[in-house]
């Protein structure tokens, strides 16, 4: 078959609903600074209603692995998507969203009435993201969703780790990883979260050994995966596997690891931070779709810091300046 996509992501479909707040708002609601929490449909709607208090609250379809696969389309690369939606307005907008940014998607919603998904997504003043997300249909995802023929036309499947909190989904990762390996393609993971990774470390660490060419984590979440403090502690444990990784530094910049050599990648210059959602996303769609162009590793980890760089200097996870522009004046 021809691989006519060069990155499939695999994730949960979400909409996320965006909006500025005073820092008393996290006090009122009872959330955490910078936290990810999972909520029912009763608090999703009930945060949905505060939010709309905000006269800058926006709708986008997004979701971790969405986001970065719709700044890899946003760079000229040809990507797709698998995750599940309801048979609901949300769902449709969710679809919708998805395609008209150039994104494949194919995914058949669920016939089981669960709602789709949605994450209120609270932003500070410092720029921090606080997100409450109310998973919805995602909990129905499994095998049935992952589809021999479109996962072989991928060069590569993006796994992103918020998907793994079931036995239905990790069984549907280990099927979407044995598929493109057996029909050429190749297999990035996103850590995603350091809770997820404390939730799922033995399974990561299996998937990260012997199904995964290519890791993406921030510092933290790396830490988490290897029971340590030190950087190089983690990296030299990795070092022995498989993969090329990809460790997010905030102003630091990043560093790539492969079996010849560390990278050290530079932060892009910002002039000021507004929002940090999708930073990491977007830095995963700059690497990747750098490495689908043919950049070597240096060069496609600073195309991430730029993406990274752009976004965070606007609400919302998705890129709003066109990526030549950004590279003209990185």
């Amino acid at each position: 078959m021809t691989k006519d996509i060069d990155i499939l992501g695999i994730g949960n479909a979400i909409m996320d609903i965006i909006a500025p707040v005073p820092d008393e708002f996290l006090t009122e609601h009872e959330m955490a600074p910078g936290s990810m929490n999972l909520i029912d449909e009763p608090r999703a709607l009930m945060l949905n209603t505060a939010l709309k208090a905000s006269s800058d609250l926006m709708e986008i379809a997004g979701g971790s692995a969405a986001n970065t696969v719709v700044g890899i389309a946003e760079l000229g690369v040809h990507s797709g998507y698998i995750g599940k939606i309801g048979r609901d307005g949300v769902g449709e907008r969710l679809a919708a969203g998805y395609r008209d940014a150039g994104v494949w998607f194919n995914t058949t919603p669920t016939s089981s009435g669960t709602a789709s998904a949605r994450s209120m997504i609270a932003v500070t003043s410092d720029g921090q993201r606080t997100m409450n997300t109310f998973l919805g249909a995602n909990t129905d995802f499994g095998v049935d969703d992952i589809r021999r023929e479109e996962i072989a036309r991928a060069e590569m499947i993006y796994l992103e780790g918020y998907l793994f909190d079931s036995d239905a989904q990790k069984a549907a990762y280990v099927k979407a990883a044995e598929i493109a390996q057996a029909t050429g393609g190749q297999v990035a993971l996103t850590l995603s979260d350091s809770f997820c990774v404390g939730r799922h470390r033995a399974g990561f660490r299996q998937l990260a050994e012997h199904q995964t060419d290519l890791l993406f984590a921030n510092e933290e979440e790396l830490l988490a995966l290897f029971e340590t403090d030190r950087l190089d502690t983690a990296l030299d444990a990795l070092a022995g596997m498989r993969p090329v990784v990809c460790v997010t530094r905030g102003d630091k910049g990043s560093i790539i690891q492969t079996s010849e050599r560390r990278y050290h990648v530079p932060a892009a210059p910002i002039s000021k931070i507004v929002d940090t959602t999708g930073a990491g996303d977007q830095y995963a769609a700059g690497v990747l779709a750098g490495r689908a162009m043919g950049l070597d590793w240096p060069d496609a980890g600073y195309l991430g810091s730029l993406a990274a760089a752009e976004v965070i200097q606007h609400y919302g996870a998705r890129p709003e300046t066109k990526i030549h522009d950004i590279a003209a004046h990185g």
